[in-house]
């Protein structure tokens, strides 16, 4: 199998760098055993950038390697120490590259040195607990997650920004013509379609230096995939001139160089955009006896049609330093007329999924679904596995106003919510009214908002309801004794046999004359 040495179309697909987790800590030091949290925010994850580097030439290096991932951010840690920054990823890419988007959707056309995307945002780092430390809430228990990094597959199209592009008929002498101007040195040979990838080279006009580059294979057709002049048309889009390259001395029979002319114009009105680009015609192979007449009687029509006409000679040199002055005199018209492209820094940020910042709430047939930047986001850096941080975000999305959206369209205690997208969405159960209001005793790590029978809630209700049919002179105390029964106690040890079972209200009975007093 031939390996390609030059590629001007891959498919890529990038993957930004994970934020790294903050990490819930408490300072510890002697005599200090609850000095406050201190734990750090994770580190942001690395971008996947593109950068115009003038010294690439062809995309091969992706073509071998399609997958590209940044580096991840590291985690935070205790002792307010912060995770580090992921490495970002620089790619290289050849001046005159189009990114384009999985459907299709032009995303940059770049063109300049230095010129930068991010193509790929790295996620952001998880807060630590000391960020997340409040007046209400001075000891969280949890911290937040990194968010991953953006993911996506681009195409990239490499369009050679070149200053005068030839076309013409295979074997019109287009290699040779670039081989006699510049230093490049492209395969030539008598048979069609030996250039198989654009050649580019540097010619020097006086003061005047442009690079000059040939389409290989335009045949009749090639705007519908005939020959191999459909893969290389675009390469000519950035030209500030196109000359035609006609053979006069063709040996094909039916062949002349006013209908060739004409079948490749027409091929460049059907591929659309060329209509503006001055336009000269190279007569070339006028060395030949036949080559030469034949020049001579088609020049007139030529010139008729108002074009700029050169006989020239790329074996012999005739005629080719004259053509180089034509070139250079519309290239610099070309450049003063341009304006000046300074090196752009472009950032690819993706717009919310419904709304940006703002959310929508909608009723499907799964449920609820809440689609938004900021729920989807705070979703993504909540531990599920702790009931502190599920509470955290049963608040930030109460302040947010989601509650109140789903409870305005008609949902109720038990319906199903799901917030994110389709494919990758998590599930609530909807219960409205939970608002912490202000940190909530409890073990660290724990909400007791989520936990639906605590012991100590259940005591608490029993002794209300005790205490409204309390008797007279019963104090609460009294009524938490009756509904907590009877407490009995051990005498002697646990592994004793004959341990007795002693009530807790050791003391005196109602006829004992001597209850009150002192022991």
């Amino acid at each position: 199998m031939a390996v390609p040495t030059f590629v001007d179309r891959v498919t890529l697909h990038v993957a930004a760098g994970r934020g790294g987790n903050g990490v819930a800590s408490v300072h510890r030091e002697k005599f200090k055993p609850l000095g406050g949290p201190d734990g750090g925010n994770g580190g942001p994850g690395g971008s996947v950038i593109l950068r115009v580097d003038p010294n690439v030439t062809t995309l091969l290096d992706y073509h071998h390697s399609p997958k590209r991932r940044a580096e991840h951010g590291g985690h935070g840690a205790g002792a307010h120490r912060n995770g580090g920054h992921g490495g970002d990823l620089v790619l290289p890419v050849p001046d005159g590259t189009v990114v384009r988007g999985e459907d299709g959707e032009l995303l940059a056309d770049m063109v300049g040195a230095g010129t930068e995307m991010v193509i790929a945002q790295g996620g952001r780092g998880g807060l630590g607990n000391a960020a997340l430390a409040s007046s209400k809430r001075k000891a969280p228990g949890f911290a937040l997650l990194g968010e991953p990094g953006d993911e996506l597959t681009i195409s990239l199209e490499l369009k050679v920004v070149a200053d005068i592009g030839l076309v013409g008929f295979p074997s019109a002498g287009k290699s040779s013509l670039i081989a006699a101007m510049s230093r490049a040195r492209p395969k030539i040979a008598d048979y069609p379609f030996t250039t198989l990838v654009p050649n580019l080279g540097v010619v020097t006009a006086g003061d005047t230096v442009f690079t000059v580059a040939d389409v290989p294979g335009l045949i009749e057709g090639a705007s519908e995939g005939r020959g191999l002049g459909h893969d290389f048309l675009r390469h000519i889009e950035r030209c500030a001139a196109l000359v035609h390259v006609i053979d006069t001395a063709s040996i094909e029979p039916g062949r002349n160089p006013v209908d060739d002319l004409d079948v490749i114009e027409n091929e460049l009105a059907r591929y659309g955009g060329l209509e503006d680009r001055p336009r000269l015609v190279a007569l070339n192979k006028v060395d030949v006896p036949d080559g030469a007449d034949i020049a001579d009687m088609v020049v007139e029509d030529l010139t008729a049609r108002g074009l700029a006409v050169h006989l020239v000679s790329a074996a012999s040199g005739s005629g080719v330093r004259e053509l180089t002055f034509a070139m250079a005199s519309i290239v610099q018209a070309a450049r003063a007329a341009r304006p000046v492209v300074e090196a752009t820094r472009i950032v690819l940020r993706p717009g919310g999924a419904d709304g940006g910042d703002d959310f929508t709430v909608t009723e499907t047939g799964d449920g609820w679904r809440v689609r938004g930047t900021k729920p989807e986001r705070w979703v993504r850096q909540t531990d599920f596995s702790n009931d502190e941080a599920v509470g955290f975000l049963a608040d930030r999305l109460n302040r947010l106003g989601v509650e109140e959206k789903l409870v305005k369209l008609g949902a109720v205690e038990g319906d199903t919510v799901l917030i994110g997208h389709p494919d990758n969405a998590v599930v609530f159960d909807f219960k409205p009214g939970i608002d912490a209001g202000a940190e909530m005793l409890g073990r660290r790590g724990e909400d007791q908002r989520f936990t639906e029978e605590r012991p100590a809630a259940s005591r608490r209700r029993a002794i209300d309801e005790g205490f409204e049919d309390r008797a007279e002179g019963e104090a609460r105390a009294d009524v938490a004794r009756r509904v907590d029964g009877p407490v009995s106690y051990e005498i002697g040890g646990a592994d004793d046999p004959d341990a007795e079972q002693v009530p807790a209200d050791l003391g005196w009975s109602e006829d004992d004359p001597s209850r009150g007093e002192e022991r």
